[in-house]
């Protein structure tokens, strides 16, 4: 898999314990949007200890709910605490109404379901990149005029 220049608009860790469906999701994003994946736990405990590092450049989390061990709804709580600027997004099998409701109180901002809106996933990272590729252009302009 080809990993995007380090210069990519958005930078994403991926919390996801399939192998293929996280490799196929990398790979879709990367090639799809200007993304850039810094890495990715497969249960709950190496995602906590990756929050645990200092990750100031972390733009957005995807996580799982359901983990080969632990839970993603753990790793959202800690999320919101550890990287409260980073967009955070839970992308599930099992994204039911009440379940969507118990991860929005966690502190997500979507909430998708693998199996009928990854489209949807992907255009959601293309308008977080837009925004980026806006106001990367807004500050070059206030310092061209500085």
């Amino acid at each position: 898999m080809d990993a995007q220049p380090a210069s990519a608009a958005l930078t994403c860790f991926l919390v996801e314990d399939n192998a293929v469906i996280r490799e196929n999701l990398v790979a879709t994003l990367e090639e799809m949007v200007d993304l850039r994946v810094l890495g990715h736990a497969v249960d709950e405990n190496g995602a906590l200890n990756w929050l645990s590092q200092d990750h100031p450049g972390c733009d957005l989390l995807i996580i799982d709910i359901f983990l080969a061990q632990g839970t993603g709804l753990n790793v959202l709580r800690a999320a919101s605490e550890r990287l409260p600027g980073a967009r955070r997004v839970v992308l599930s099998n099992y994204a039911t109404p009440d379940m969507r409701q118990r991860c929005f109180a966690l502190g997500a901002d979507k909430v998708f379901d693998k199996s009928a809106e990854l489209e949807d996933l992907l255009a959601y990272c293309g308008d977080l990149v837009d925004a980026a590729h806006r106001d990367a252009g807004d500050a070059a302009t206030r310092s061209a005029r500085s």
